[in-house]
């Protein structure tokens, strides 16, 4: 069955169609959705075989996989990581909700993607209302990778979401049209040694915050 393109509005998303997405979620679809930074596409972080499904749709294996998630806000990060000092709070503070992913030291509760316990999650809070209130209103978080591949920075696809639409109909069950979103990806922060080593550079500048 192809996918539904469903239309919000970025700055003021209406419940009704935020719930149409939630009701996707949970009947265990997958869904692209707009971020702050490039779309993602995404599911229920406890759903294993939607995670699978995920990984299959980005050429990933799941057992390998380095998949990050999006909380509503940081009263989520510490149900699935622990080792969090208190200045390494104080900044991701500041710093979210924004371009950002986080790594740190996986906690028990946190999901096990292809059946691996990972030693580390990374965690988004992106600055975008219509992601963070999809997954408040969920209640769990959701797998987010990119549309964009690691390999090209210039694909023109991944900018509009009627061509996102046109790419990925036949693959995920909704594409959320929030507007054009961008190219570059979040920045990388490693603080499982309380430290914030930088990964990736992406859109983000940790050196702001610290």
């Amino acid at each position: 069955m192809a996918a539904t393109l469903l239309r919000i509005h970025p700055d003021n998303p209406p419940i009704n169609r935020i719930q149409q997405a939630v009701d996707v979620l949970r009947k265990g679809g997958v869904i692209i959705y707009p971020t702050d930074t490039v779309y993602g596409i995404g599911c229920d972080v406890t759903n294993a075989k939607a995670v699978e499904r995920v990984c299959r749709i980005k050429g990933l294996v799941p057992e390998k996989a380095n998949l990050s998630f999006i909380c509503h806000d940081l009263s989520h990060i510490s149900d699935y990581a622990h080792g969090i000092s208190t200045t390494t709070y104080k900044v991701i503070k500041k710093a979210l909700p924004g371009p950002f992913t986080f790594l740190f030291e996986a906690s028990a509760k946190a999901p096990r993607h292809g059946g691996v316990k990972r030693k580390t999650v990374g965690i988004r809070v992106p600055d975008n209302q219509i992601i963070r209130q999809l997954v408040k209103e969920f209640g769990n978080p959701i797998v987010s990778t990119s549309v964009r591949s690691d390999e090209n920075t210039l694909e023109e696809y991944v900018t509009d979401p009627d061509l996102i639409f046109e790419k990925y109909r036949a693959l995920v069950d909704l594409v959320i049209d929030g507007g054009f979103g961008g190219n570059v990806p979040s920045t990388i922060i490693d603080c499982t040694n309380d430290d914030f080593e930088l990964v990736r550079q992406g859109a983000g500048d940790i050196e702001q915050y610290l």
